[in-house]
């Protein structure tokens, strides 16, 4: 056998002849990830110009509010918790009827998702991602009247400034109750069409009456991005308690 013919040989029965690994033991330890590790001077000085960045684009003012707005609940409304129903509404709308040639009733929210109040002052982007930290989307819910009678009980029952759009008259006794969408009457035979989100559609904060719809449809828009948008549209937030909420 000549001498190439060994060495091809050679690696030949090397490359067959497999080794098998067998795990022995694992070891770990923990490391502790707190202010006593001292920072990397090379990842500091890549990451600060994406901070500096980010902290402009969440600092720069959008609009103005002369008044601090709050969910504080007055007569079961709120400041803030009406203008984020009506600015969804404004915002949501125009998709809305783009894609099925009709127009959303109302919009209701849960008092709960809003998550902070907004100062007097200049308004932020911050304050937006505050205001709505989660990725929640916009849905439109058709209901029966039904579902709409299950919706205004929930309502009256849980006694919050849950955010309603400024179309909704809801006069509130100790006994009853009428109600208005858009100025006229509630009509138990119709369907009507509510804006809220993905999360309160699938039965969040107990708001059952929101599953099962005769429709759903889609916005595919964020109401984070619905509330940066209206505070890039509009100079000077103005909202109020109204009429939408009467309590008698």
């Amino acid at each position: 056998m000549k001498l190439y013919q060994f060495i091809i040989f050679f690696l030949l029965l090397s490359s067959c002849n497999k080794t098998e690994k067998h795990l022995d033991k694992i070891t770990a330890k923990t490391i502790v990830i707190d202010s006593t590790i001292a920072p990397s001077v090379k990842i500091e000085n890549m990451i600060t110009p994406y901070k500096e960045k980010l902290t402009g684009d969440m600092q720069e003012a959008l609009t103005y509010t002369s008044i601090p707005l709050t969910k504080k609940s007055i007569a079961m409304q709120s400041t803030l918790g009406n203008l984020l129903a009506d600015m969804c509404l404004e915002m949501g709308n125009p998709i809305f009827k783009e894609e099925t040639n009709t127009s959303i009733d109302f919009s209701m929210f849960n008092n709960g998702g809003i998550r902070a109040t907004i100062p007097s002052g200049n308004i932020t982007k911050e304050h937006a991602f505050k205001l709505m930290p989660f990725d929640n989307e916009f849905v439109v819910a058709t209901l029966t009247g039904d579902k709409i009678t299950e919706l205004v009980t929930y309502f009256i029952k849980n006694k919050k400034a849950h955010p309603l759009s400024k179309s909704i008259n809801l006069t509130i006794t100790d006994t009853d109750y009428t109600l208005k969408i858009k100025g006229k009457a509630f009509d138990k035979n119709k369907t009507y069409n509510v804006l809220t989100t993905d999360y309160l559609q699938g039965g969040g904060d107990k708001m059952n009456f929101f599953k099962k719809p005769v429709k759903l449809t889609k916005l595919d828009y964020k109401m984070r991005d619905a509330i940066i948008d209206y505070f890039k549209k509009v100079d000077t937030l103005k909202t109020g308690i109204d009429n939408r909420v009467t309590i008698k």
